[in-house]
């Protein structure tokens, strides 16, 4: 069985202590006192069960077993330093890895996104995405939390949609959500114009399947339901399981579809979608900002949440 290692911190101001030859030097490196460094050194010696340092008159001289100690402990001093270097100089202090589903980057995030960079032009801002395919999840298993325990350690920030419940990270709720029909404006006209909700029994229904994933009902009976309608069929239609395709189809009047109206601005404010009913109904998801503890402390990680947060103060 090989012996365990003494404690890093002894390690490094003994380390320290034998490049400066001055514990004093030592403690201002490493931003502690002198007395500090000075227990440290006591401690290792204790434990390896021998003296390393000789007290002189103008600081410190090594012993015998000290000079053939540091030389190697100073070469793994090296390595490590070389290795946080290589480290940094891959991700950079100033780059920012950000993570979301499709449909939240180019409905929300990419259309405001020039402002932070605008803000902050020495940040590298990298965007990625995934489609995580929900195919074999069960009815009403939440199909959220195992896809951003796996991503969050990727990215320096994570928004994702779901109920927030992510152990382990730094969660902030971003942006609630309600659900709305919404539809092409050809389909307020024609021989079944939308007037009130019990005219979608003549459309067919477009599903957002979201619902199904997070929340458990679909999104369209949870709005019924809110609208107190009956005789509309919510098992025909098709179904899409994420917003943009669900979206595309309505701007191309294959039917009318129930989706979250936050991420709907751009074609609502193009007039390729309108909302025929005023009611919405609120969602128990949203999405959220998540990011891993150490990323989290980074500064650049701070400005983009907090800007983030800023954005649907705004909007």
């Amino acid at each position: 069985m090989s012996a365990s290692l003494p404690p890093l911190t002894a390690l490094r101001a003994f380390e320290a202590a034998v490049r400066h030859r001055s514990l004093k030097k030592a403690a201002e490196e490493l931003n502690v006192t002198p007395a500090a460094v000075s227990h440290q050194i006591q401690m290792l010696e204790e434990l390896l069960g021998v003296r390393l340092f000789r007290r002189v008159h103008r600081g410190i001289e090594l012993t015998a077993s000290a000079e053939i100690f540091a030389p190697k402990l100073q070469e793994g001093f090296e390595c490590l330093r070389q290795a946080v270097g290589r480290l940094r100089e891959h991700r950079g202090a100033d780059v920012l890895e950000v993570g979301a589903p499709p449909s939240f980057i180019s409905n929300w995030l990419m259309p405001r996104l020039h402002r932070f960079v605008s803000a902050y032009p020495e940040v590298d801002v990298r965007v990625s995405t995934r489609v995580r395919q929900f195919s074999q999840l069960p009815r009403g298993v939440r199909g959220d939390v195992a896809s951003v325990m796996g991503w969050v350690d990727e990215v320096d920030v994570l928004v994702v949609f779901g109920n927030g419940d992510y152990p382990g990270t730094r969660v902030d709720m971003l942006l609630p959500l309600t659900v709305t029909p919404l539809c092409s404006p050809a389909l307020l006209e024609g021989p079944h114009p939308l007037r009130k909700p019990e005219d979608l029994r003549h459309h067919m229904l477009l599903h957002d399947d979201r619902g199904v994933l997070y929340e458990g009902p679909s999104f369209w009976e949870m709005w019924l339901e809110k609208a107190g309608v009956e005789g509309v069929d919510t098992s025909r239609g098709l179904h899409f399981w994420h917003s943009i395709p669900a979206m595309e189809a309505a701007v191309a009047n294959k039917g009318v579809v129930a989706t979250t109206k936050e991420l709907a601005h751009l074609y609502l404010s193009t007039h390729r979608l309108v909302a025929p009913f005023p009611l919405e109904v609120r969602l128990a998801s949203s999405y959220h900002i998540v990011s891993n503890e150490p990323a989290s402390k980074r500064e650049v990680v701070k400005q983009f949440r907090e800007w983030l947060k800023q954005e649907t103060r705004t909007a």
